[in-house]
């Protein structure tokens, strides 16, 4: 993976993607992507594999990843969920230094916006009222989907 745009033109596609960076300012888009990296990842390739210690999350811009698991059969895996253009991945990994629970890999080519938990903390210590409202999002994307997944789980049963 490797550095692409410029903080501008970031900033212009964040604003145009996620609903979360139209709620800030053009300077408070700015000031997060200044601790951003801007990373491509060609389909077929995995961001990151159940267990690693890499702790980073992955606003997608463009493209499809699918988060897998493994199963209790050598090598075998279940898809438990895909994710495109406007969602974000691996929050969990900034508020945790937990080993990664899922196998993130690319479906099609990707356009990310990499945040680290480093820099996170370096954010929300720098920039607290920043850091707040990225954290109140992370927390919302968190519930929102434990919630579906809470209601597919029901389903079943």
């Amino acid at each position: 993976m490797q550095a692409l745009e410029t903080i501008e033109s970031l900033s212009s596609r964040l604003r145009e993607v996620f609903k979360f960076f139209k709620t800030l300012s053009d300077d408070e888009t700015r000031v997060f992507l200044s601790f951003c990296d801007n990373r491509q990842a060609d389909t077929g390739k995995t961001l990151w594999k159940e267990g690693d210690s890499d702790n980073y999350a992955a606003f997608v811009i463009s493209g499809k990843l699918g988060i897998k698991k493994k199963t209790e059969f050598e090598g075998k895996y279940m898809i438990v969920g895909t994710f495109a253009r406007g969602t974000v991945v691996g929050e969990l990994c900034l508020l945790t230094d937990h080993p990664r629970s899922v196998t993130a890999v690319v479906l099609e080519a990707v356009d990310l916006v990499i945040l680290t938990s480093r820099n996170f903390e370096r954010l929300i210590t720098e920039r607290p009222m920043l850091g707040l409202k990225l954290l109140k999002h992370i927390f919302l994307v968190t519930s929102r989907r434990l919630n579906r997944s809470t209601d597919r789980i029901a389903r079943i049963f």
